[in-house]
């Protein structure tokens, strides 16, 4: 089986990569011999490609990862091969399309800390073009001292430091000015149109797992709980990350291999 791992808004394939790819490289893991696949979406880490508003779409993402996907798996299998997708946050919504829409032969999908839901720009999202328009207008490092001395940061940054520091990363990030467009286009995308479209993946075999947080602003614990109703799947609950980014990893890496190992 293969394995196709989608990051967040902002990150790389980096992301998932570093986060669960001790639990899917070892020689024991509980996934067994899969062979793994982790790319970089539109105007992420090595995909140079920008373009128009339009091309920010989550429909049009999920095309272009299907494409890449089909056109890099090493499973020998060919697009017929069942496949496990694993996405965190922008990449869970991704996934999810990839799954409605049926361009890839998901088995299986984990949906890591979902930050979308059946609204355009929710407010979890809303500060994303925020910084998304000071990058454009400013450039990093003078974006970067203008959001920091915004009242919605300080506001934000009471509410989880850890998180905080996420939303700063989006300044410091490869080239964030000159792809400043995916900050302020992918928040008005719906990752579902109602909680029957989440239903109908059960209805077609694939097998689903939801992880969330507590005290996550920008991927609230409720949304999680939303999804893994609408899907009729279970709820992983981590650790806060303000609590220790260590603790939540490990616990997301050991509730992803049980989850895959069929055992939870």
């Amino acid at each position: 089986m293969s394995i196709l791992l989608l990051h967040g808004l902002g990150a790389d394939r980096r992301q998932p990569l570093d986060l669960f790819g001790p639990i899917l490289a070892t020689s024991d893991a509980p996934t067994g011999r899969s062979e793994v696949v982790a790319l970089d979406a539109r105007a992420h880490g090595a995909n140079d490609t920008v373009g128009r508003p339009a091309d920010f779409a989550l429909d049009r993402l999920a095309d272009e990862i299907a494409a890449g996907f089909t056109a890099t798996d090493a499973s020998g299998g060919g697009p017929a091969a069942p496949l496990t997708v694993i996405g965190i946050s922008m990449g869970a919504a991704i996934a999810l399309r990839l799954a409605v829409r049926g361009l890839l032969p998901i088995e299986r999908a984990v949906f890591v800390r979902p930050a979308f839901d059946d609204r355009s720009m929710p407010p979890n999202l809303r500060l994303f073009p925020v910084i998304g328009q000071l990058l454009h207008d400013e450039g990093a490092e003078p974006g970067l001292a203008r959001f920091r001395e915004s009242d919605r940061f300080r506001a934000f940054t009471r509410e989880t430091p850890a998180g905080a520091n996420g939303l700063l990363s989006q300044f410091t990030a490869p080239r964030a000015a000159e792809r400043a467009i995916r900050l302020v286009e992918v928040p008005r995308n719906r990752a579902y149109t109602d909680d029957a479209e989440l239903a109908g993946l059960a209805a077609r075999g694939i097998r689903s797992l939801v992880v969330g947080a507590p005290r996550d602003p920008v991927h609230p614990f409720e949304l999680a709980e939303r999804w893994a109703g609408g899907l009729g799947a279970p709820l992983e609950r981590l650790p806060a990350r303000d609590d220790g980014q260590a603790a939540q990893t490990a616990v997301v890496r050991q509730a992803v291999a049980r989850w895959l190992a069929g055992t939870s």
